[in-house]
């Protein structure tokens, strides 16, 4: 049986509960039991996305693994989909939702509708369910990222560096990525 998005459970919506609903192509994520539905990302996000998902896939060790637009697992009633995340490469095969102690990487690209969402919110749930890295990648006025790295016992990112030329990383792996090279056309 599936629920509809009519049928809103009393305690909020769980990810149990997002799995039985049809699949349908929308995005679902889930903050604290509510359920957002967002619209497919403007075409310039979606090729930022790609490019970056390439860019990192080149120089990605093999115990890892760069995808992109997952389920991220963050609790019962936390789900997110990072536009471009890196896990472990044995949690890849399982070819599943990932888990929030399987990524090592989650990388939002600001949109109109997610700037509050993107800049604050997931970052402190992403740090708070301990992922080590995190970027947020900012459109306007070209390409700038900003990397965070997760303060160790803690659960608040400390800024790493922002970049507008070349991301130089060497965390959580050496990465070198001329920002030309993510940079869509239409921007």
């Amino acid at each position: 049986m599936f629920a509809h998005l009519s049928d809103t459970p009393t305690d909020g919506w769980t990810v149990d509960d997002l799995d039985a609903l049809p699949e349908d192509g929308a995005r679902r994520e889930l903050i604290d039991g509510v359920l957002h539905v967002t619209p497919s990302p403007a075409p310039t996000h979606q090729v930022l996305a790609a490019r970056l998902l390439v860019a990192l896939e080149e120089s990605c060790p093999e115990h890892l693994y760069v995808s992109q637009a997952n389920d991220v697992v963050l609790s019962t009633q936390r789900l997110f989909i990072p536009d471009v995340l890196v896990t472990t490469a044995e949690a890849a095969r399982r070819n599943g939702k990932f888990f929030a102690d399987e990524v090592v990487l989650a990388v939002e690209i600001v949109s109109p509708g997610s700037q509050s969402i993107d800049r604050v919110l997931k970052p402190a749930l992403y740090a708070k369910a301990g992922i080590p890295f995190y970027w947020l990648v900012e459109q306007s006025g070209g390409v700038t990222v900003h990397a965070h790295r997760l303060i160790p016992g803690e659960e608040v990112y400390k800024p790493v560096e922002t970049f507008t030329e070349t991301i130089e990383l060497n965390e959580p792996w050496d990465i070198g990525i001329p920002i030309a090279r993510l940079r869509p056309r239409a921007l």
